[in-house]
């Protein structure tokens, strides 16, 4: 088994270590995952970066409906009228928020805003919808773009137009609606860690970091390569403040009209950022199989000999025929060399030649784009062996992704271990709740706090920041 020990340099694509900003810029456009559009802070997903998106959809989609949701689509426009309501909510998404004033040639009695989340069109129409406690749970998701008016973008992981999900219920209890939250939480982890190889710390957000209008936000944290967090997606718990805003109310079992309680959640195309960030190299992308567009590529190895267009061909179809996602290259304007190159740019988790010597042999040459690891096979049981080797390669992604998070995860005691910590990765310690230290820490190093674990076994007595008695332990991080 032969191994490549040393990643080659790719010439196009800036090294990690030399500048991780510009590493990304330059995976995200070489590899066709996106291009900037004409218009402020927006990108274009190009095929090859929507079909990622594609694979999340359909694996948060199915999981949905399993859970009991249904979709649905609300309008992009929403009236000034409606997000004033409920004051919290529209205090925090005001700077953000694009208005059309103007339809045609006439300008418009009231300003639309164009919907930065869509919290305020779903309560309007629930509250129209329900009646009486048989009429609950309502639990609708839709999938949709939304617009935040961001002073500073970043395809993928911060844009002023981004696709997601947001998912917004209403129930007869709090108790149900607090299960639902959790819930929720609990699939985007399932989806971030067995199909996107992603190692998450789930938890609760501080009040200051809280959504607005929520009662209690809850998120799970990724780490980058550079050690930074993302915030990969959240799920919220409002209780009745939105419902009390927009008169959300039912008739009880008991006869009382009581306020529904309320819940949203959401993940968007940022995932594709972490995906980048996470598993990406100095090569470009290394893509989980679970989500990648393309599984296998299979590349014919001196395809103008006889017989061999035809039994790779061959090969790739019998991969197809079970499932796998299979591209068969047989370009002829471009070198094997080059193919090479371009599928482990763009993260192909396993390459397959075959040449006339493979052909004579009855094998197969493989090449692993996660460990550059490249042996052969039979081509008997061929179906089993790929099937097997695109679960190792996910595991293996997870795992070394989980490592690296776990060692650069820093328990500490004090503010000057908490600074030194998150240069590099999280700082795990105790927090006072007060959130003059969150202040404090965004001032002096542009750090914040990320979420309370659910596993509040303490690592001491004292806020890491101020040295107060503390009782709550916290992530803390720099972050995207």
């Amino acid at each position: 088994m032969a191994k490549k020990n040393e990643q080659e340099f790719v010439q196009h694509i800036t090294p990690r270590s030399v500048d991780f900003s510009q590493w990304y810029t330059d995976v995200i456009l070489q590899t066709g995952l996106c291009d900037y559009a004409p218009v402020r802070g927006c990108m274009i997903i190009k095929p090859y970066g929507y079909a990622i998106w594609e694979r999340i959809q359909a694996e948060m989609d199915k999981r949905f409906k399993a859970t009991g949701h249904e979709n649905c689509y609300m309008p992009m426009l929403i009236p000034e009228s409606l997000l004033l309501k409920e004051a919290e909510h529209v205090e925090g998404f005001a700077p953000e928020v694009a208005w059309v004033t103007q339809g045609g040639t006439e300008q418009l009695q009231e300003r639309l805003a164009v919907r930065p989340t869509s919290e305020t069109i779903f309560c309007t129409m629930y509250a129209k919808w329900v009646q009486s406690w048989r009429d609950l749970p309502m639990k609708y998701n839709q999938w949709c773009s939304v617009m935040r008016w961001e002073k500073s973008t970043r395809p993928f992981l911060r844009t002023s137009e981004f696709l997601w999900q947001e998912g917004h219920t209403i129930h007869a209890t709090a108790e149900e609606a607090e299960q639902e939250t959790m819930q929720m939480l609990d699939v985007y982890r399932e989806v971030a860690e067995d199909v996107l190889a992603l190692p998450v710390y789930c938890g609760r957000k501080s009040e200051k970091e809280k959504f607005a209008g929520a009662q209690a936000t809850y998120s799970m944290e990724a780490m980058m390569h550079d050690g930074k967090a993302l915030q990969a997606g959240t799920s919220h718990f409002f209780g009745t403040n939105f419902s009390e805003a927009y008169g959300i109310q039912f008739l009880s079992k008991e006869g009382k009209l009581e306020y529904a309680q309320e819940t949203s959640w959401g993940v968007s195309t940022r995932l594709i950022g972490a995906i980048i960030m996470t598993h990406g190299d100095e090569r470009g992308l290394r893509l989980p199989p679970q989500v990648a567009p393309i599984q296998v590529v299979v590349l014919p190895i001196a395809a103008h000999k006889p017989g061999v267009l035809e039994g790779a061909k061959a090969i790739a179809d019998r991969l197809s025929a079970i499932g796998v996602r299979v591209k068969f290259d047989d370009r002829d304007t471009v070198s094997p060399g080059w193919k090479f190159n371009e599928w482990e740019m763009k993260g192909v988790p396993v390459r397959l030649e075959v040449g006339p010597r493979d052909l004579e042999n009855g094998q197969v040459m493989f090449a692993r784009r996660d460990t550059f690891e490249k042996f052969s096979l039979p081509m008997e049981g061929l179906e089993g062996a790929i099937t097997d080797l695109l679960a190792d390669i996910q595991k293996t992604l997870f795992e070394q992704a989980r490592d690296f998070r776990n060692e650069h995860t820093v328990e500490v005691h004090n503010y000057d271990e908490l600074k030194a910590a998150v240069e590099g990765g999280f700082a795990k310690g105790m927090w006072c709740g007060d959130a003059a230290c969150e202040e404090k820490l965004k001032a002096d190093i542009n750090a914040t706090t990320r979420n309370m674990p659910f596993d509040q076994t303490p690592c001491g007595d004292t806020c890491c920041i101020c040295g107060k008695h503390a009782a709550k332990l916290m992530y803390f991080a720099k972050a995207y």
